[in-house]
């Protein structure tokens, strides 16, 4: 019987966990943790990895701008670094664990809509944590916006929607050929199409939701979402917190979930079950297998 499809999604902050030094040995430390869960759920299921790149584009970002002589690169150039930097440490890593499995890393650049209100409003958070007070003095040195984020604050830039992946049939192919996709990462690079024309536009796509998109578009039976929580928390951070192991888009309408961190993740996950997906899995990425198997975290299901 053929596998099915699961579509994963590692957060930039399970590769670079808060509090880390942004170190590439750290990072390299990490995914080969990653890359382990990785490779058991391969051996059940095809798997299509996508990454997060919230603390590696805000790194970027701020090496771009000690250095005076030259213009700080934009962010969906940067989007793009982060993915050949990224997808390199889980293609070689993955490759180490799994010799005889095909690993392929697509550089992959998703349209958005240049009018998506996210431009208005940033949402996305990027780079390290900072205190309020240093926040403020950056967020007024380099005319950032800056939000809380738990009990320190970051940087925030624009979070558009996904509406198209630009290298969709080559993903596709990748899959049908049973190669093990790396994709999207950092949520895609963010594109507009002007008179036929790609041009890349100043944004972060938030790759849950992006993760999702791409869930839907290749048709993948599971979404599996990995983060830095071990599951979704009803009251998270009150003496009534409790953790929900199996779910639905109804009851979670009904729940109020932090708009930087949790929020983009429910939202991508009721969109891929209302629209025909079969499971959602958020958890830790140490569970990652066990999630799938509702053993761990939270599944989400149809109504």
């Amino acid at each position: 019987m053929s596998k099915k499809t699961v579509v994963v999604a590692l957060g930039g902050n399970a590769l670079l966990r808060r509090g880390e030094p942004l170190e590439a040995e750290t990072q390299r430390q990490n995914i080969i943790t990653a890359a382990k869960t990785i490779a058991a759920i391969a051996e059940e299921y095809n798997v299509v990895l996508v990454h997060g790149n919230g603390p590696q584009v805000g790194l970027l970002a701020l090496q771009g701008l000690e250095y005076k002589k030259v213009s700080p690169y934009p962010l969906d150039v940067l989007g793009a670094e982060t993915q050949g930097m990224i997808g390199y440490m889980l293609m070689q890593e993955l490759k180490n664990i799994l010799p005889q499995q095909q690993v392929s890393c697509v550089l992959t650049q998703m349209k958005v809509d240049p009018n998506d209100p996210a431009f208005i409003n940033p949402t996305k958070p990027i780079g390290p944590v900072y205190a309020e007070a240093e926040a403020r003095q950056l967020a007024e040195q380099y005319h950032w916006t800056v939000k809380p984020d738990g009990q320190y604050f970051r940087r925030v830039v624009p979070s558009p929607q996904p509406i198209g992946i630009v290298e969709k049939e080559t993903i596709e192919t990748l899959i049908a050929n049973n190669h093990l996709v790396i994709c999207t990462g950092g949520g895609g690079i963010p594109v507009k199409c002007e008179n036929n024309q790609i041009i890349g536009i100043e944004a972060v796509i938030d790759k849950d939701m992006s993760s999702a998109y791409l869930a839907r578009q290749i048709k993948a039976d599971a979404l599996l979402i990995l983060t830095d929580a071990d599951a979704v928390y009803v009251n998270w951070g009150t003496a009534e917190q409790r953790a929900l192991s199996r779910t639905t888009p109804a009851e979670l309408a009904q729940i109020t979930f932090d708009a930087g961190s949790m929020a983009p993740k429910i939202e991508a996950s009721c969109d891929f079950i209302k629209q025909g997906g079969e499971l959602v899995g958020i958890g830790a990425l140490h569970d990652g297998l066990q999630i799938l198997k509702g053993l761990a975290g939270t599944n989400i299901v149809a109504d």
